[in-house]
């Protein structure tokens, strides 16, 4: 798959349902066949357990050079501990994730519902998360006070891009934010989350947004999250074939 190297889509997860199955290599593992198509995956199985450098590192070898995983913040950092007191947890779960190298993408924080936005706080928060990491890093708030202007400069101050979801707890949570560097939009599906399957009118939205974005200079994701019904996987594969017809690259 020939793709820019400034888009990347893919799913929560490289589960294949069979209804896709075909639509896959044959041989390998799931990660393997789904990494031929694919050039990226969301790993939401950190948000709840970690896992050896050892499995990372497998994982890591079993995709191509040009593969990216994102990977979601443990959520005893940021649902737990509610990112206070986390060094000890995060420093952890950073030597976790180094096992996939040069094939780690955004981390991801998605914070609860009910924490707000305290300045002074979460400034100092995020600047240290920032000084510990150097590759790209976003976030997907769901309180209404994270999307104030304070914030969308703190996060473009720190490159840290704001979460563009569907549906959107906040009006302004389906649009990216923070730093437009990266844009990262995730689908959780629409009306039933987690199950509903985007259709075509809806794909080609998607792909009219990373398009603009990616001429704006932005480098994109777009992950599927709708993934209980199997859903995920045909609109990414759908989503995929529309940004190569709209760039003019070849699959």
């Amino acid at each position: 798959m020939n793709t820019s190297p400034s888009i990347y889509i893919g799913t929560a997860g490289w589960s294949i349902p069979s209804t896709a199955s075909a639509d896959f290599p044959a041989e390998g593992s799931n990660l393997e066949r789904y990494g031929r198509v694919f050039q990226a995956v969301e790993i939401n199985s950190s948000f709840h357990r970690s896992h050896k450098v050892s499995t990372y590192q497998r994982w890591a070898a079993a995709v191509p050079d040009a593969f990216r995983f994102s990977v979601k913040v443990p959520k005893t950092i940021t649902h737990v501990q509610r990112l206070r007191e986390v060094d000890f947890l995060f420093d952890g779960f950073l030597g976790e994730i180094a096992g996939l190298g040069s094939k780690l993408g955004p981390l991801l924080f998605q914070l609860p519902p009910s924490l707000t936005f305290d300045a002074k706080a979460h400034t100092q928060i995020f600047s240290d998360i920032r000084a510990r990491v150097l590759g790209p890093i976003v976030c997907e708030p769901r309180h209404a006070s994270w999307f104030m202007p304070e914030v969308t400069d703190l996060f473009d101050f720190l490159s840290i891009g704001r979460v563009a979801a569907d549906p959107a707890r906040v009006p302004r949570g389906i649009f990216p934010g923070g730093w437009l560097g990266l844009k990262y939009w995730r689908m959780h599906g629409t009306p039933r989350m987690y199950y509903s399957a985007y259709n075509s009118q809806d794909i080609q939205a998607i792909v009219a947004d990373i398009a603009s974005g990616v001429t704006a200079g932005s480098e994109c994701w777009c992950i599927f999250d709708n993934t209980a019904s199997g859903a995920a996987t045909a609109n990414a594969l759908e989503a995929k074939t529309a940004v190569l017809a709209s760039a003019g690259y070849n699959s």
